[in-house]
């Protein structure tokens, strides 16, 4: 398992060591000891999969405190743009954001710490898209921020026009009016 860190602390990219033969590949998604070891302390409880078509944007999502989130995200098939934004108010890069692709040929995994809002752009024709997470979803702490506030400037990479949201992801405030961490919050549980 290489671990790739990014400009935004605590947000790192995951490649893990695929063995190929001509049968095809084999790879360990996930090892809670290697995990902990190489990334952080943290028990993920609830796995989550997603099926979307091309130009479907899921985001950006989280849940405040004291249900906040943290996941461990990757793709089955298919590919995507998975972005993170650091919304803890005071953080020295607040209101920026990582973005990856990810996808079933490279195998790559992001890790996105509590404190950070998550969506991701679907690139391919389908996608299967996982995740884990170490709280459960709890609907009364879910919170947004809009996918496409100019104050972020998220770089999504295909035209606006081709981009498929759900109502809800419609309407979500502005990263200014949005409820937020504080820089004090726990990266990790």
């Amino acid at each position: 398992m290489n671990i790739i860190k990014t400009p935004i602390e605590g947000v790192v990219l995951i490649e893990p060591k695929v063995f190929y033969d001509s049968r095809g590949y084999f790879f360990e998604s996930f090892s809670a000891a290697r995990f902990e070891e190489e990334v952080c302390n943290t028990r993920f409880v609830q796995d989550n999969d997603s099926k979307s078509t091309y130009g479907v944007l899921r985001g950006l999502h989280y849940q405040l405190p004291p249900y906040s989130q943290s996941k461990l995200v990757r793709v089955v098939y298919g590919t995507v743009l998975d972005v993170a934004v650091d919304i803890r108010k005071g953080s020295p890069t607040f209101g920026k954001y990582v973005s990856a692709i990810l996808s079933e040929e490279n195998k790559t995994m992001m890790y996105i710490p509590r404190g950070f809002a998550h969506g991701f752009l679907v690139l391919s024709p389908e996608c299967l898209f996982s995740y884990k997470c170490d709280n459960y979803y709890t609907p009364s702490s879910e919170a947004a921020i809009m996918w496409n506030d100019p104050e972020i400037a998220i770089d999504w990479q295909i035209p606006s026009s081709d981009i498929i949201l759900s109502e809800k992801d419609k309407n979500h405030p502005l990263l200014k009016e949005a409820k937020l961490f504080d820089y004090n919050h726990k990266l990790y549980p």
